[in-house]
């Protein structure tokens, strides 16, 4: 059984004019890992999903993984109102991009413009993809995730991981 790469971490960089930016040298090893048809000297593919307006980041997928949530999309009835729903989140507000050879990654305007980075980006890291934010909403974002903390009365917060959860549902 093969190692499972993750993205851990945070990290803030700069973005340029161009919207490039570049991205954290542990995550692309994990967009490496996660796209099929990478091998050393190609740059690897991932899908960034842009969402509804409600969304404040912006969630990259690696290949694999963005794969695996349509498999479970296209296992839907189709025409049902949540595959509808689905299909417009993941498939239709979404793009597939990129990393260049420097390691950096483009973000068009259209969704620099949704988010509200202008000069900077917040890079974090969660699991089985990473997000993309404005600086100043993700350090809003960090003070609710504190606040919800103290919801739970536990010092520790694994004890937060209850074996009897079922995997919450896209």
């Amino acid at each position: 059984m093969s190692r499972r790469l993750r993205f851990r971490g945070e990290s803030r960089h700069k973005v340029d004019t161009k919207g490039r930016v570049s991205i954290p040298a542990s995550f692309r090893r994990v967009l490496e890992a996660g796209d099929p048809d990478w091998v050393d000297g190609l740059n690897p593919n991932f899908v960034i999903v842009y969402g509804d307006q409600r969304r404040k980041y912006l969630e990259c997928y690696t290949i694999q993984e963005i794969e695996d949530v349509e498999d479970r999309i296209s296992r839907m009835k189709r025409g049902s109102k949540k595959r509808r729903i689905l299909e417009r989140l993941f498939s239709t507000l979404s793009i597939t991009t990129s990393v260049d050879e420097t390691g950096r990654i483009v973000l068009p305007a259209k969704l620099r413009e949704k988010i509200g980075i202008s000069n900077e980006a917040q890079f974090t890291g969660n699991v089985d993809t990473f997000q993309v934010w404005e600086p100043g909403a993700y350090e809003a974002d960090v003070a609710e995730v504190e606040d919800d903390l103290e919801d739970f009365d536990a010092e520790d917060p694994l004890m937060l991981l209850d074996e009897n959860d079922e995997e919450e549902e896209v």
